[in-house]
């Protein structure tokens, strides 16, 4: 599909932080929803691995599954703020899963990946429990997690990262949305040399341990390196004015799923930066969940009127 460029609006900041405060408040007494915290879905390096699962309050048949991994550059954020749960698509007819890996901090690459993998499969081994439809999980993360969203799309086949339990389960997901996640680090680990204030600097250099001349491991670190033709759906989305990830992260990976066969559509958010509330306007949920029950539903639901409250 043709790039689609979307008009952002950006709240003063000091407004929307407290529109964001108030508005959490609501969100955690959504009604209709059942909630599973803690979920053990492995243990690795002492330390369990978490992710809580949001499933409707009734529902009919298996319920298709969108994962949540959160960014935070791969040393911070928390499965605790949960987009899909906060924007309503529990109440879409989705089962919402928030997944917790261990961080930079914890453990360098591939540790992230791995983990993530490891939820894959434990929400596919665990299907029956939860009634949610093993064959149709889709997966949505933001900044890291739009990194490692793309990258368990993407390397389905790169067996060295199946570690854990459940093994007789596939990792693997029917879609992907990646929200302004880095694609290919070597433009930059560039920008880093040049620039040794860019504020990306610390978050990849922790990412890897500061072993940044192991160019295989960062490389193998770059979604684009893994696209083969039978990768599953993604859908794209990046504010132009990205300090953090530029925007030609996104483009160029979208441009290698184009070349590769790839159902990939890129949408350009006209004056978004890194993150914000551009990212959760109604607009935007009803893209993201027109793309997700085409891939995920068997018939597509008509977009929501209406949005339900939102923070990021």
């Amino acid at each position: 599909m043709k790039q689609k460029i979307f008009s952002g609006i950006l709240f003063p900041h000091t407004f929307s932080v407290l529109i964001l405060v108030f508005l959490a408040s609501i969100i955690q007494a959504q009604p209709g929803v059942k909630s599973f915290k803690d979920l053990e879905y492995g243990a690795a390096g002492g330390k369990k691995l978490l992710l809580d699962l949001f499933l409707p309050e009734q529902s009919e048949g298996k319920l298709p599954v969108i994962v949540w991994i959160h960014g935070g550059g791969w040393r911070g954020g928390s499965k605790e703020n949960c987009l899909p749960r906060n924007l309503g698509f529990v109440s879409f007819g989705y089962a919402v899963a928030s997944v917790g890996y261990r961080l930079s901090g914890d453990a360098p690459f591939p540790a992230q990946i791995q983990d993530c993998k490891a939820a894959i499969r434990f929400l596919k081994a665990h299907a029956s429990e939860y009634k949610i439809d093993k064959d149709n999980i889709g997966v949505w993360g933001a900044s890291a997690g739009g990194h490692l969203s793309a990258l368990l799309a993407a390397s389905s086949d790169v067996k060295e990262w199946d570690v854990g339990d459940h093994m007789e389960q596939s990792g693997s997901v029917k879609a992907v949305c990646d929200y302004y996640g880095p694609s290919d680090f070597s433009p930059m680990l560039e920008r880093m040399k040049e620039n040794p204030n860019y504020n990306a600097h610390a978050a990849i250099s922790g990412l890897f341990r500061g072993k940044l001349e192991d160019h295989d491991k960062i490389r193998k670190a770059g979604p684009v390196f893994h696209v083969t033709k039978d990768d599953p759906p993604f859908l794209i989305v990046h504010g132009d004015q990205d300090a953090l990830v530029p925007v030609s992260q996104s483009e160029i990976l979208h441009d290698t799923l184009k070349k590769a066969g790839v159902e990939a559509d890129l949408h350009i958010i006209k004056g978004a930066v890194h993150g914000g509330p551009a990212f959760s306007t109604p607009e935007m949920v009803s893209l993201v969940r027109s793309f997700f029950d085409k891939h995920l539903k068997k018939s597509a639901a008509p977009p929501p009127t209406s949005t339900p409250a939102s923070i990021k």
